[in-house]
Formats: C-alpha cells, structure tokens, sequence
C-alpha cells in the first residue's frame, strides 16, 4: 500500500502519516530526510547531492529520485506493507519520474489522499497557534487555551512562543504556493483515478478514521 499525502501547511499531514505508521505499519519517506542520511551516509547521489548543496544549488530531480530508489531497496522498507511519500513529488515532472522509478521495480501507487481544507479556516488554525517555550505542549488562541490562563498545562511554565511564520501574510503566501504547485499533481493523478479526497478541516480523529477507510476500500 503505497501512498501520498497532500495537504496545505497545518492541514495535518505529519500527524496522519505518524498515525499510519503506528496503526498500519507503513513507513515515511521525507525526502529531506532520505537526502540528509544519503549525505551522511555518503552514498554515490549522496556525495552528488552533498557537491549540489554546497554550492547552494537545489538538488536536481534525477539526484532525488535515485536516493528515493536506493530509499526503497532497503530492508526495512521491503518488509514493510507500503510507504507514505512525504515532500515528494512537488511537480508533474517529478511525479512522472517517480511513477516510472517504481513501475522498474515492480510497485505502484495506490492512493493520493488530498486533505481538502478551507483556507480561511486554515489560516485562523495557523496563525492562531503558540507553544509552551519549555515542554512545547501546543495550544490555539481559539480552540485550545490553557485552563490557567498564562500557565502550560502540562508543566507550569509561564513562558510561550510562536513560528515566526505563523503571521496571516506568511501563511496566505504559503497556501497560494501550496495550491499553484499541487493543483497540476491533482489533477495529473485524478487521470490516473487514484485520487482520494478526506475533510482535513474535521477533527484529528475524524480525518484519521477517513484515511483508514479509504486504505481499508483500497485493501
């Protein structure tokens, strides 16, 4: 069962792929993560991807698609029952590549799970998030206050901070990048018929038990 999970900034896609990992065993495949351990591993696309970054250049498609490849021949992911493809791919063009990586090796996608969201509603979610600066317990200004006012639940701390990208105009700029990128992936893989919508504006729960059921009609 392999997967993508698409969805703007703050839509939830870390916390559902954490999920699906614990609840079905599928593993997650950060394309920031596979090229950091490939550099330190110092494999052959991660000493070309090493010479890229250093001279501050974006690490070409070919380069990426290779460190997923070599990603995929690991034993750890071939005992696996899927993977969730997270960051990766953010073009047509990539999303091509990766279909034919894996068709070489006997795979396929099952599902691209959109998680659909209102912007504005994202952006009150976002811009209204801060963190206990001690043991980041995260709170809302809306929906998730502390009891105390001032006062983390969880460890008394007084102190709290926000990203500093967690500003209405940042997150608008986000969102419109989010939707000139993917709107041309959506629609590349609803030609494939493999697209899967979920309200990611529902409840954490809510959004988790939608993509179980979609991976348990896949299934």
């Amino acid at each position: 069962m392999n997967i993508i999970l698409f969805g703007p900034p703050g839509a939830g896609k870390g916390t559902q792929a954490k999920r699906l990992e614990k609840n079905r065993g599928l593993i997650q495949l950060s394309t920031g993560d596979m090229l950091r351990a490939a550099v330190a591993a110092g494999t052959e696309y991660g000493k070309k991807a090493k010479e890229i970054m250093e001279r501050g250049e974006l690490v070409p498609d070919e380069v990426v698609i290779n460190i997923i490849s070599d990603r995929l021949d690991e034993d750890d992911v071939k005992n696996a029952p899927g993977v969730i493809f997270d960051g990766f791919p953010r073009t047509v063009a990539q999303a091509e590549a990766l279909d034919k990586m894996l068709a070489e090796k006997g795979m396929k996608l099952d599902a691209v799970i959109v998680l659909d969201v209102d912007d504005e509603a994202l952006v009150e979610r976002i811009t209204g998030r801060f963190t206990c600066a001690k043991c980041g317990k995260g709170y809302h200004e809306k929906f998730e206050r502390p009891k105390v006012e001032g006062v983390c639940d969880e460890c008394g701390s007084t102190e709290f901070t926000r990203r500093a990208d967690d500003n209405e105009e940042t997150v608008r700029q986000r969102l419109e990048a989010y939707h000139a990128q993917t709107a041309p992936l959506i629609e590349y893989y609803e030609k494939a018929g493999i697209v899967k919508k979920v309200d990611g504006m529902a409840a954490i729960d809510e959004v988790t038990k939608q993509i179980e059921e979609v991976l348990d009609q896949l299934a």
